[in-house]
């Protein structure tokens, strides 16, 4: 049994190290540090009957644009625990809380060109469409495609604004805290641009 619930302070250390082993793009501590204070809300983690994390992902807000959106920076499953809809969980998390915490009108995210798996995951059962193509977007010079997936927004009432709905209600039990953390959750966000070679 996995569990999708709300990232806290103390997954980060484990959310590094499955980045780490899953995906080319890795980040210093600080810049998950950086989303955490910045977006709690928007965090997640996919956690198995152990305690151990098994995936996350990393989102946060676009606030330079004049348009409300938010981005999925990464997004990462182990491979021992790919097939199970986890990363289509986490997502779906991640992009409920950025419409109903902040509104969101859409969502943004990079996808590295020659992963099938991701595009297919964002595409087909997402509901993401290209917007654009950054050439040379990975360090290594490969392109990206600049995917979006409209959200309701503010159309959409008000409601929830806070916490995102339940998922992993509780910004975060980690596992010892509470053994609540758990929940039903729909969720699946793939990362953001560049950690689309892990979810799935």
């Amino acid at each position: 049994m996995v569990c999708i619930r709300k990232a806290t302070m103390d997954d980060l250390l484990a959310m590094q190290a499955c980045n780490l082993l899953c995906l080319p793009e890795n980040y210093q501590m600080k810049y998950y540090l950086y989303h955490i204070l910045s977006w709690p809300q928007l965090l997640y983690v996919a956690e198995d009957y152990n305690g151990r994390i098994v995936g996350y992902v990393l989102a946060k807000m676009e606030e330079e644009s004049t348009e409300c959106h938010g981005h999925i920076t990464s997004l990462a499953v182990l491979r021992t625990h790919r097939k199970l809809g986890l990363a289509t969980k986490l997502m779906s998390a991640a992009q409920a809380a950025m419409e109903q915490v902040y509104g969101a009108e859409y969502v943004s995210l990079h996808v590295r060109k020659s992963n099938r798996a991701a595009f297919k995951l964002y595409t087909e059962t997402l509901g993401y469409k290209i917007h654009d193509v950054e050439a040379k977007y990975y360090a290594d010079g490969e392109d990206a495609y600049d995917m979006r997936k409209q959200l309701k927004g503010k159309t959409h009432g008000g409601h929830g604004h806070g916490h995102s709905h339940g998922h992993g209600h509780g910004h975060g039990h980690h596992h010892h805290h509470h053994g609540g953390g758990c929940c039903s959750g729909e969720a699946s966000n793939k990362e953001e641009g560049k950690a689309a070679s892990a979810a799935e």
